[in-house]
């Protein structure tokens, strides 16, 4: 297919999707005119019945938890089958698919991005500690928690190169965390269903309004997730990383 077809098929998905957002926001309700029983529920009893001052936290990781748990499952399958592949590609070094960039050479890092970013990751990990382990007191979570975190880990391999990266964040470690995690929050709903018959059920005291120990069950949950985000992005980075060596060590 030729440049010019291509750009033209991406014009048109382009437009058509377009189209489809501006459809689908004219739909929306006027600023401030929600009338949904469903919010208006959660706003009036969410926090009395959850001790979780983050509306949306309760919602993500209890009323809807097994939601939660399935887009979690979503992303560790995506992390697993990017990880399976580009292994594959790596234990097949003789047939393996060359890259086409025959002139590209990765830059090295400047000094002020080496700078920035040593200076940045400290703040990062603990910006994204921060945000997990309070995602249930305040707007965040363990999904924006662990992005935050995994990018704390693409810092460290921009100021500090590739061996330092591996240094910091094992593969191994990041396997083990993801999967770990992930198990974590199937658990976690098991627990419920075997002490009360409910999945996900809040066994755990409720704790006082607004203090870190509070809401059970859901900031452990919220945990798991965040390590879940931190560890399979990295992953997903350190598995592009190793293959960018590959293809530059066929050209040397």
């Amino acid at each position: 297919m030729s440049a010019r077809a291509r750009g033209l098929m991406t014009s048109c998905g382009c437009g058509a999707l377009a189209g489809l957002l501006v459809w689908a926001l004219s739909g929306l309700p006027d600023f401030g005119a929600y009338h949904r029983l469903y919010g208006l529920y959660l706003d009036a009893h969410a926090v009395a019945q959850r001790h979780a001052t983050n509306v949306v936290a309760a919602v993500t990781f209890d009323y809807r938890g097994v939601d939660t748990m399935i887009e979690e499952f979503i992303l560790f399958a995506a992390v697993v089958g990017v990880a399976l592949l580009l292994r594959a590609q790596r234990e097949e070094t003789e047939v393996g698919p060359r890259d086409e960039a025959r002139g590209r050479r990765a830059p090295r890092s400047s000094d002020a991005v080496r700078m920035f970013g040593l200076g940045a990751v400290g703040p990062s990990v603990l910006v994204g500690i921060y945000i997990v382990a309070h995602g249930h007191l305040t707007p965040g979570g363990g999904f924006q928690g662990g992005t935050v975190l995994a990018g704390a880990l693409t810092l460290v391999y921009l100021a500090g190169e590739y061996l330092v990266f591996r240094r910091v964040g094992p593969v191994e470690l990041m396997d083990l965390s993801e999967g770990a995690a992930a198990a974590a929050f199937v658990a976690a709903g098991l627990a419920g269903l075997v002490a009360a018959g409910t999945f996900l059920l809040n066994l755990l005291p409720l704790g006082t309004i607004g203090e870190i120990d509070s809401a059970g069950l859901i900031p452990i949950v919220n945990t798991a997730v965040g390590v879940e985000v931190a560890a399979g992005m990295s992953l997903v980075l350190s598995e592009f990383l190793e293959q960018t060596l590959m293809v530059r060590g066929r050209r040397s």
